[in-house]
């Protein structure tokens, strides 16, 4: 999974892709280190979404900008707004509904774009 090393890629990461999914993890956190295998092989079902990760004790600046408070966390923001955050514990049943339900809706969405 690549990095995000500063504020300014992190919002403009963001901002540049219409699904993105931020991985807010720390250096020495154990459970962010159980989680990340599983998240990936998640979100190889939805290959639409950019998946970053960004370690939030060197990108010190995240906690402030995105109002995090522990690690991991994760972001999936939709058009640059945010649409789901979860936190330390991860339920992925949840997790994985809400993308699916974004993700086919995002499907949905550009099947009904008539084409020019």
């Amino acid at each position: 999974m690549k990095k995000l090393e500063t504020i300014q890629e992190v919002m403009n990461f963001i901002n540049e892709n219409h699904l993105v999914f931020l991985y807010i993890s720390q250096e020495n956190c154990s459970v962010c280190h159980a989680l990340r295998p599983k998240l990936i092989e998640l979100l190889k079902k939805y290959p639409k979404i950019e998946l970053r990760e960004v370690e939030a004790d060197k990108v010190k600046e995240l906690a402030a900008e995105y109002l995090i408070f522990s690690a991991p966390t994760l972001l999936f923001f939709v058009a640059g707004k945010e649409y789901f955050r979860e936190g330390k514990f991860v339920q992925f049943k949840k997790l994985e509904a809400a993308i699916a339900q974004i993700y086919s809706f995002e499907d949905r969405a550009q099947m009904q774009v008539p084409k020019q």
